[in-house]
């Protein structure tokens, strides 16, 4: 896929004010650890999550997606009367139907005449509602679209804690398969892409590669996706080793495809925001694309893996804090299970 009209015009994240340790899991966690004989501190160690946020009880996706949907539109500046499409790519979603891209559609009260629809790809929705949007500009379709989620993970991760807690029968393997679980948190965020000629600032979005190997399909599998506002009780299993391994190594063959589409090398990119998942896979697949891990930006100690908002959300936290020069070139490295694979390069 390659872009030549395409510009990221807002980015915007919007962060919940509850804020969890590792150490406060771990502490409702402690009959568990005893039994098992767990010593406290892994989740943090084995991570490198210091901490999470979660919503208060009750909040919906929409109206935090919702939030972060506006900011964006109001950084850029751009008339909302000029988007031309509305996806919402998170992974939780107020309900299965309809979409809850309508809910924040009406919130925001968009053009009648736009596209209104969901997007699912677990963490990687976000990135793939940005090239559909994308594709629509580049054909002269839209001016302007607009990409958000509201991922919600309060629900996985204290329904989690509860299983664990009420099966008398649970071994350190069968914890071992939840810990992916427990590293889950909450964020929303809101991606406007605009056509070239209404942008204000160019940073254009040039183009990516996606890759699948869909044979690891079992490896990540969740157990509920709807009513997150209300009695949402998820359960996720996770083969983290395996996932781990196999997705890191996805993960080098994807960038490899993803320099030739671009044209570029390795020495050129200044920066890099990836998926946040935790510190061991962030060094493996450094070390899969061959890129210099000083050149990453990283959120997840105090943000967790907040799924398909992890890395736009870290994206936007890096342009707040200056992290991108105009003329610089910054790789954005997508991973989801499944396994699926999407990599994109930005002109700043």
């Amino acid at each position: 896929m390659r872009f030549e009209k395409v510009c990221i015009e807002g980015l915007a994240y919007h962060l919940p004010d509850n804020v969890v340790t590792s150490a406060d899991i771990e502490n409702r966690l402690a009959p568990l650890y005893e039994r098992l004989k767990l010593p406290q501190g892994r989740l943090e160690l084995m991570s490198g999550i210091r901490e999470r946020r979660f919503w208060d009880e009750g909040v919906f996706p929409s109206e935090v997606a919702t939030f972060a949907g506006r900011k964006a539109i109001t950084s850029s500046g751009i008339d909302p009367a000029q988007i031309g499409c509305l996806i919402n790519a998170s992974v939780c979603r107020d309900f299965l139907e309809p979409s809850t891209a309508s809910v924040i559609h009406n919130n925001l009260k968009l053009p009648s005449e736009a596209f209104v629809f969901d997007v699912s790809n677990a963490c990687l929705g976000v990135l793939n509602g940005m090239i559909l949007v994308a594709s629509m500009i580049e054909q002269n379709q839209i001016l302007a679209g607009l990409v958000v989620a509201g991922e919600n993970g309060g629900p996985l991760v204290n329904h989690t804690i509860e299983t664990l807690l009420s099966r008398t029968d649970i071994n350190r393997k069968q914890v071992k398969s939840s810990f992916a679980s427990l590293t889950i948190g909450s964020s929303a965020v809101g991606v406007l892409l605009t056509h070239e000629k209404i942008a204000k600032q160019n940073h254009h979005l040039v183009g990516g590669i996606s890759m699948a190997e869909t044979q690891f399909n079992h490896l990540c599998r969740g157990s509920d996706d709807s009513g997150a506002g209300g009695g949402w009780s998820p359960l996720m299993e996770t083969d983290s080793e395996t996932l781990m391994v196999e997705g890191c190594r996805l993960a080098g063959k994807t960038w490899v495809r993803t320099r030739e589409e671009l044209g570029w090398n390795d020495d050129e990119i200044n920066r890099v925001f990836c998926h946040q998942v935790g510190k061991g896979h962030r060094k493996l697949m450094y070390e899969n694309v061959g890129l210099e891990p000083d050149k990453d930006f990283s959120t997840l100690e105090f943000l967790g893996n907040t799924g398909s908002a992890s890395l736009p959300t870290t994206l936007a936290m890096g342009v707040e804090k200056n992290m991108l020069k105009a003329g610089d070139k910054a790789a954005l490295l997508g991973i989801g299970s499944g396994l699926n694979c999407l990599m994109m390069g930005v002109e700043w």
